[in-house]
């Protein structure tokens, strides 16, 4: 009998601690896959955000390292410079990337860094209470910010992809999302890439995951997979934003 499917060697048996419909799951999964299939399992280091995703560690099936609030990048650097021969990524939510760790992430492709980028947007602080992230769609409410976000007060949101496409050392910056399995191939393409252009020395690449938080948004996770759709697509569109001409 073929084997259609089986776990990951890339995750660990640990069960995780993640609410019910969260698709940092998911994320994991394929972080897991692209590492296992790429062959680099023991030749790899993750750097883990604070968020959610804290105890990524756990979870995905190689050396990890806990970094402080938005500092992954940085720490991403120093572990790369030393050891060059190894595959080095971070996993981040929007939450320690796109605020706090704004400097970090982009001094680190604006140097060049040959690491690899794991964004997981969710639109919310997830971890502390559903407070309002730098990512929170305007109207959209939150625990700081009852009534929703308002643009004249909290400025749009802030499209992290579109402003990393920008910085001269990023050479790959693409968008994809977990709300459906279509979308779900489509992002293990794009981590796939990402990983591969490390491998080959190419340069800073950030892959964009649009996920969902189900408590943090006080919805079902069905309806929270609708709302990603109907919701965050529409503002922060998927594809590639920049792209390496292929060798």
């Amino acid at each position: 009998m073929s084997i259609i499917f089986k776990k990951t060697a890339g995750l660990t048996d640990s069960d995780t601690h993640y609410c019910p419909g969260c698709t940092h799951g998911i994320a994991h999964r394929l972080v897991g896959e692209a590492l296992e299939e790429l062959g680099v399992l023991g030749d790899t280091i993750g750097c883990a955000s604070v968020g959610c995703s804290i105890f990524s560690y756990n979870y995905l099936n190689v050396d990890m390292i806990e970094c402080s609030h938005g500092r992954a990048p940085a720490v991403a650097t120093g572990i790369k410079r030393t050891v060059p021969d190894k595959t080095v990524f971070t996993y981040q939510g929007d939450g320690d990337l796109a605020a706090i760790g704004t400097a970090e992430i982009v001094h680190a492709a604006h140097r060049g860094e040959q690491i690899t980028v794991i964004f997981i947007n969710n639109a919310i602080y997830g971890m502390t209470g559903g407070q309002m992230a730098p990512t929170t769609l305007s109207g959209q409410k939150a625990t700081t910010a009852p009534t929703g976000r308002k643009a004249e007060i909290a400025g749009m949101p802030l499209k992290i992809s579109e402003m990393m496409a920008q910085v001269p050392g990023a050479i790959y910056v693409e968008r994809v999302s977990l709300h459906h399995p279509k979308h779900i191939r489509r992002a293990k393409k794009a981590i796939l890439r990402g990983f591969t252009y490390q491998l080959q020395n190419r340069g800073f690449s950030m892959v964009e995951l649009l996920s969902t938080c189900p408590t943090g948004w006080g919805l079902e996770p069905v309806a929270a997979l609708e709302w990603l759709e109907n919701n965050m697509i529409p503002y922060y569109p998927l594809g590639a934003l920049k792209a390496p001409e292929e060798v």
